[in-house]
């Protein structure tokens, strides 16, 4: 975007049109990996697209494009995690791109629905892509890959989180906290949170 990287709010309006696949895979492309991970995801998104135009919507049932994000604190001393109610496992907020382009909009969407919490604030480029199966759930639903694009998002001073049905519980973690046994985050959400306070602590330096 014009003038580089920035926060942007739900209620930006200069954002161009929203419902184009070449957003999405504009934003891929230009995703600058820091490791093979995360550059193997790029590679699979980018294929993955160019087979399936649809790939912005729900309906394409092979895999479709998902926007997360890491929420710190004001302070970026702490990132939030939810419960996720259909699978029972800590995860970071976020949800499906449903024809959204802008990538970062759908992530942000996803955490003020999943969070409760006004006033987040989105950073416009994606700090990891992340493409993993979700399995069947019933016959209208066979198992199928997201194509997750991952942002950081910032919370405002003093912000207490409400949540909504898509969680059982939220809490607010500390990066010694990414390792506990009791919370059991997989690798792909670690690494999410580990990109996330990096960039955070950089941009309030």
């Amino acid at each position: 975007m014009t003038g580089g990287p920035r926060w942007n709010e739900a209620e930006d309006s200069f954002l161009p049109t929203r419902g184009h696949l070449s957003a999405a895979l504009s934003i891929v492309r230009d995703f600058q990996p820091l490791e093979d991970i995360q550059a193997e995801a790029q590679r699979k998104v980018l294929e993955f697209a160019t087979q399936y135009p649809d790939a912005l919507y729900r309906s394409c049932l092979e895999g479709h494009f998902t926007g997360s994000s890491w929420v710190v604190d004001h302070e970026a001393m702490h990132g939030l995690i939810l419960l996720h109610s259909k699978v029972n496992r800590w995860l970071q907020p976020g949800g499906h791109a449903d024809g959204d382009g802008l990538l970062q909009m759908v992530a942000l969407r996803e955490a003020t629905e999943e969070t409760g919490i006004d006033g987040l604030k989105v950073w416009d480029d994606p700090i990891d892509i992340d493409v993993h199966v979700i399995e069947k759930r019933s016959s209208s639903e066979p198992a199928h890959l997201h194509l997750d694009v991952r942002y950081l998002v910032k919370a405002p001073k003093g912000a207490v989180f409400r949540g909504n049905h898509e969680s059982k519980a939220l809490k607010w973690i500390e990066k010694d906290d990414l390792e506990s046994v009791a919370l059991s985050l997989d690798e792909s959400t670690k690494r999410l949170a580990r990109c996330g306070f990096a960039l955070a602590e950089r941009l309030l330096t």
